[in-house]
């Protein structure tokens, strides 16, 4: 591995017990500064890939790399937290405080209540910090296991479909913060299902289907072929705005009658409207 590189995963292949491969012969490499996503259906081995980076799962082949005390921070999925747990928001977020030697007393220091509530107050939710966590919104509660990620200083921070069942708007804030996030100089590995709203906007993305399908830019990796071979299913690429817009239907309802009619035809082909996108040649990931 190369000193720049966080990590590296060389031809890995994990399974879970004598089942068949969750995922099979990966390539994967984060640099610093840089912000991938993961995409793919449900199924396709993106919660094991990450399960992979942070150590959680051995490799049944292939290895994974990692810079010499590399800091990572994790954010799972909402989902998969228990809300009626009985901690507070700053009791959440030192929970996940670095280890410093060994500790006499369980109890966090002043110094570091004081570096979980500067991390608070950055992510905008200060004034939450003596909240029980279930008494949050979906955006404030992203914001907490945030939190709990960046008070261990990571170089890389690993999201588990981060915004996964929340709404437009926090969705949307979630983006930013990440974005600003990844500005700061924190490399960023997520997951995610969505590929018009988070996916189309990241500077790079990896499509999986147990194996890497294609990996790169947006507008070279989101083509109907790439996403046929992830997702098994025709989908239509159009731009807008010179974004790449995935459709998965290929059909829209003319909205005066109902008549079910052509994407092309409903978007039409003037100025300004949207257009299929053009089809560069896959860049092929592995």
């Amino acid at each position: 591995m190369s000193a720049p590189e966080l990590l590296r995963l060389h031809d890995v292949t994990c399974a879970y017990g004598r089942g068949d491969a969750a995922i099979a012969g990966v390539d994967l490499t984060v640099e610093p500064g840089s912000f991938v996503g993961i995409v793919g259906p449900s199924g396709s081995g993106k919660t094991t890939l990450l399960r992979a980076v942070l150590g959680t799962i051995e490799p049944r082949a292939g290895r994974v790399e990692r810079r010499p005390k590399l800091a990572i921070g994790y954010v799972p999925q909402l989902e998969t937290v228990d809300w009626n747990f009985p901690v507070t928001v700053a009791e959440c977020v030192l929970m996940a405080r670095p280890r410093q030697g060994r500790r006499v007393w369980p109890w966090a220091t002043k110094a570091e209540r004081d570096d979980a509530c500067a991390v608070l107050d950055a992510l905008g939710i200060g004034e939450l910090r003596d909240r029980h966590i279930r008494d949050l919104s979906g955006g404030q509660q992203q914001r907490v296991f945030l939190a709990r990620a960046l008070v261990r200083r990571p170089d890389l921070l690993v999201l588990d479909e981060p915004t996964s069942g929340v709404d437009v708007r926090t969705r949307h804030e979630v983006v930013h913060l990440l974005r600003d996030l990844n500005d700061e100089g924190v490399a960023i590995l997520l997951s995610t299902h969505d590929l018009n709203g988070i996916a189309a906007h990241l500077p790079s993305i990896v499509c999986l289907n147990r194996e890497v399908i294609a990996a790169g830019a947006p507008r070279d990796v989101l083509t109907p072929d790439v996403l046929e071979r992830t997702y098994g299913a025709r989908m239509e690429v159009l731009e807008h705005g010179g974004m790449p817009v995935v459709v998965d239907d290929l059909a829209a309802a003319e909205p005066s009658t109902g008549r079910v009619i052509p994407l092309r035809q409903a978007f039409g082909r003037g100025a300004g409207e949207m257009q299929p996108a053009s089809r560069p040649k896959a860049n092929r990931g592995g």
